[in-house]
């Protein structure tokens, strides 16, 4: 089983209705039509919704991905409208609100790797290959790989996990144009900000991106959802990359192994929800989330 283990309600707001609420961000559409995305500081692991948030989550997601969408604005366009506050709104939705172009969103998770971790070592392991792709002999946890490669995956609804899938399956569901664009169009977002965080002593390991279409005459593929954040990509401090070992990482692999430590005594093959977090493990990912955006902007938080 999986899920949330408590799912919330949707606040109501005049003049916003509500669409969907995801695993971290809330949806709603205004009365123009817009999309509203509100990021929560809701946090998941191993396709369970966690009954324990970490504080300011949301809001690091929002500033971040909007400094990234910044970065990466003349290769790519972007879904990003306003971050006004819609009349009515909680003050708690402040600094995580994003107001959107409505976009046909593509059924396509579109992940770069530049090195080999996660679900790419473990099939990289079986078979040589990630996503169908052959890597050469001698590669190991987190290796770099001889460039980057584009690994998508099909995306799953909430307590559904995404599933890596061949270049030619995107191509089958989108057609063979709209996924070359797709395979450029997300190396290109990868390149330039693999570059900006190594000058900043930060290696990006791997990172997945949400592209839409516009819905005028002339469709224009644009960037959508979030961007280069801790929840959608690996980070890891350069100054202690090692390969052959698991990285450390700014991001959320420090609740994982929490929970798959003695201390949860919890089983993740099982059928019960993970255990609430402990303050120690809230706070030790809050300030790992803190850390990779004032690394990454070169901002402090506040």
């Amino acid at each position: 089983m999986s899920g949330f283990v408590e799912k919330p309600e949707p606040v109501q707001v005049p003049g916003l209705v509500h669409l969907h609420t995801g695993k971290v961000r809330d949806l709603y559409q205004n009365e123009a039509g817009d999309l509203v995305m509100v990021a929560s500081d809701r946090i998941s692991a191993y396709d369970w919704v966690l009954p324990t948030e970490i504080p300011d989550k949301g809001r690091v997601l929002t500033k971040l991905s909007l400094w990234w969408f910044e970065q990466l604005v003349d290769i790519l366009p972007n879904h990003v409208l306003s971050t006004e506050l819609p009349p009515g709104a909680p003050a708690d939705w402040e600094g995580r609100t994003t107001v959107c172009k409505a976009l046909r969103m593509l059924p396509v998770e579109c992940v770069a790797r530049g090195y080999l971790a996660g679900s790419g070592l473990k099939e990289y392991e079986e078979s040589r290959t990630v996503c169908g792709l052959a890597l050469p002999e001698g590669l190991e946890d987190g290796s770099e790989l001889p460039g980057p490669i584009f690994t998508p995956a099909t995306k799953a609804e909430v307590g559904e996990h995404d599933e890596n899938v061949a270049y030619e399956e995107v191509a089958r569901r989108v057609g063979p144009e709209t996924a070359a664009e797709l395979r450029q169009a997300t190396l290109a977002a990868y390149d330039r900000a693999r570059d900006i965080a190594r000058e900043r002593g930060i290696i990006l390991a791997d990172t997945k991106f949400e592209f839409g279409h516009t819905s005028d005459e002339n469709p224009v593929l644009t960037l959508a959802d979030e961007a280069l954040t801790p929840d959608s990509s690996r980070f890891w401090p350069a100054d202690s990359w090692q390969p052959g070992r698991p990285q450390p990482s700014f991001d959320k692999q420090y609740i994982r192994d929490w929970l798959t430590s003695p201390a949860a005594a919890w089983d993740r093959t099982g059928t019960q929800p993970p255990p609430p977090l402990p303050p120690e493990v809230v706070e030790a990912t809050r300030s790992r989330y803190i850390e990779a955006y004032e690394r990454l902007t070169g901002t402090p938080w506040s």
